[in-house]
């Protein structure tokens, strides 16, 4: 640790968060709440839960992660319900498993009342200052030193930095050493960070170019609408009080001229010109990456979104680029509505330094410093939502290792942020990680509608879930298990009356008679529309009947899942020793060695998630632990 001068003011406290975007707003609220003194730094306090990208949360996957974030206790829910401007159900043509809540957002509301709630927060104090220096002794995190030279001593520090560290802005020729909307970039602790071992790497995104409001002829374009009835993020909100009116979206496209004009200013693109070192995310591509890569296509969709309720300010969502001002005006005036757009702000591609994740345990906590957690696109992430789900586990962590007690660790049975910080410390991710539905394997078992029956019991247990919120949890699953038990009990004759009813509605008629859970698996039929056959039906919320349905019509499906769960488990259970030798375990294939050498994982599950390690490796290391067992 570097010697303090006499000078220098000093302060101590339990936890220092570095960075207060979507991930460190999580990580401190958590660590405050279960009564840890938090101090929360960000380079501008106006950029708190800043958005500088997409005015929204939410999407397909990413609406699981903050129903889960919010199930753990977490504000992000709580925080878009009360500033949206327009919600909207995806996926609803699809079954539960992909159905995902979007939600526009006033993003200066949405800041500054995340703002309101981390100032009003007890034992958490907000602090404009950079970090340039980690403090460490024997392998320990015993501090952080900021730009005016005041040490904060701590026993943990969480660091979520998101895209500001060693950041720079390009858009064509013109480079910008600043991190995202022009703020200051964090030029100092990426040093600090390589002095005491931790590995960095360099990623890249990027976002499009806002547009003023009276420039833009909607009348070309798709209005795109709201719900009509608005579903919360939060299971703490109560729908009736968010019900509003909404504002709209509007859908375009770009077409071969637009094309023309990129492919020909490809050379002034700092992406393929070279400038750029860092990878960018191949799942949410710039306008210049979809006209090379997917050039079979002759257009693009284009989403106009506002970025508030008081500013004339529309995103472009799907045409993020870095080509200079000059073309980027060309180039959007050719989309239809957009042929006299003025822009507000360029669309620009900004670069950072991030974390190599390999090097944190699934606690998020580093391997090589203790008491160092990390979170957010830090971690090479990317999306808001990802990062508060990273964020409230680095805090409920940071908070464990404080009260001596083991990590909360979610696996991937269990939650799509299971599966989200598994991946990022196991697989050799290369760009940006996005979630995804298709990456969580038990996506049935882990909607985004249950995530209270998942998870809140943990929240409670760990201390951010509150007794009230507990108890309501619990009633919701004894309602839903005695209506499934009664469904299954209530037997349907097969007498003329019901015979005439199910054709009215499409139905096979019955030879015998059948419970009405088993009338509620025909796709045809729904709860509602079982009401005349079933006079005796309590009265029940929405929430219940919505998992009562999806239970009963899916049963066989998450049947099979839990089996596989249970399977899963098992390998998950194998833990293997943090002493192992993998030069003893004769048989591996180098490339699986060197990889077991490089991630060391905890158990076998974690094993055989590792790109290089094969079913044959997985055999060859189970044999070799249990001679050793033995």
């Amino acid at each position: 640790m570097s010697d303090i001068s006499k000078n220098q003011w000093t302060e101590t406290v339990d936890v220092c968060v570095v960075g207060a975007g979507h991930a460190g707003c999580e990580a401190a609220l958590a660590c405050a709440r279960l009564n840890f003194d938090t101090v929360i730094f960000t380079v501008s306090i106006d950029s708190i839960a800043l958005m500088p990208c997409n005015p929204n949360v939410g999407g397909s996957s990413k609406g699981h992660l903050v129903r889960e974030v919010d199930a753990l206790g977490g504000e992000m829910g709580k925080n878009i319900d009360k500033t949206f401007i327009q919600s909207k159900m995806l996926n609803m043509s699809k079954g539960p498993a992909v159905h995902s809540l979007r939600a526009q957002a006033d993003k200066s509301e949405y800041s500054r009342s995340m703002r309101r709630v981390l100032e009003n927060t007890d034992h958490l104090t907000v602090k404009q200052a950079e970090i340039v220096k980690l403090l460490t002794e024997n392998g320990k995190v015993t501090g952080v030193v900021t730009n005016t030279g005041t040490t904060y001593f701590c026993k943990a520090v969480i660091l979520c930095t998101g895209t500001y560290l060693k950041a720079r802005c390009l858009c064509g020729e013109s480079i910008t050493y600043t991190g995202p909307s022009g703020l200051q970039a964090a030029n100092s602790l990426s040093a600090s960070l390589i002095e005491n071992g931790v590995k960095l790497r360099r990623f890249k995104t990027g976002t499009p170019a806002r547009m003023d409001k009276r420039s833009i002829d909607f009348s070309k374009m798709t209005e795109q609408f709201g719900d009509e009835r608005i579903v919360p993020f939060s299971f703490s909100t109560d729908p009736d009080s968010i019900q509003k009116e909404q504002v709209s979206c509007w859908l375009t496209y770009t077409n071969e001229e637009t094309h023309k004009i990129i492919r020909a200013n490809l050379d002034r693109s700092p992406i393929y010109a070279g400038v750029i070192e860092g990878t960018g995310p191949r799942y949410c591509p710039s306008i210049e990456d979809k006209v090379v890569k997917f050039s079979d296509k002759d257009r693009h969709q284009v989403f106009i979104e506002p970025e508030g309720l008081y500013t004339n300010e529309m995103y472009i969502g799907g045409m993020s680029s870095s080509l200079p001002e000059d073309v980027q005006l060309k180039m959007y005036r050719t989309v239809p509505g957009l042929e006299n757009c003025k822009i507000v702000r360029n669309a620009y591609a900004i670069e950072y330094d991030c974390l190599e994740p390999n090097q944190l345990l699934p606690s998020l906590e580093s391997k090589i410093i203790k008491g160092l957690f990390c979170a957010g696109q830090f971690n090479g992430s990317s999306g808001y939502e990802e990062a508060a789900a990273q964020g409230i586990m680095a805090g409920i962590n940071a908070a464990q290792f404080l009260r001596g007690e083991e990590p909360l660790i979610l696996d991937r049975s269990e939650a799509y942020i299971g599966v989200l910080i598994d991946d990022l410390v196991t697989k050799d991710n290369r760009e940006p990680y996005r979630m995804m539905t298709s990456r969580a394997e038990y996506r049935l078992l882990l909607r985004q509608d249950n995530a209270d029956l998942r998870l809140r019991e943990k929240g409670h247990k760990i201390g951010l879930v509150s007794d009230e919120e507990m108890k309501i949890t619990l009633y919701k699953a004894e309602e839903i298990s005695k209506e499934i038990n009664r469904l299954k009990g209530v037997i349907v004759g097969a007498n003329r009356r019901v015979c005439e009813f199910l054709n009215e509605h499409g139905s096979n008629e019955l030879h015998t008679g059948v419970s009405l859970a088993e009338l509620l698996c025909r796709p045809e039929l729904d709860y509602e529309m079982l009401a005349p056959l079933d006079p005796n039906r309590p009265v029940l919320s929405k929430d219940v009947i919505e998992q009562v349905v999806i239970n009963i019509k899916y049963e066989g499906y998450i049947e099979r899942q839990l089996q596989q769960v249970h399977k899963f488990k098992k390998t998950e259970k194998k833990l293997i020793p943090a002493d192992i030798d993998y030069d003893d375990v004769k048989s591996l294939r180098i490339e699986a060695r060197q990889k077991l050498k490089e991630f060391r994982p905890l158990n076998v599950g974690q094993a055989s998630r590792l790109s290089g390690v094969t079913p044959a490796d997985v055999s060859v290391l189970l044999i070799y632990l249990s001679q050793k067992k033995d």
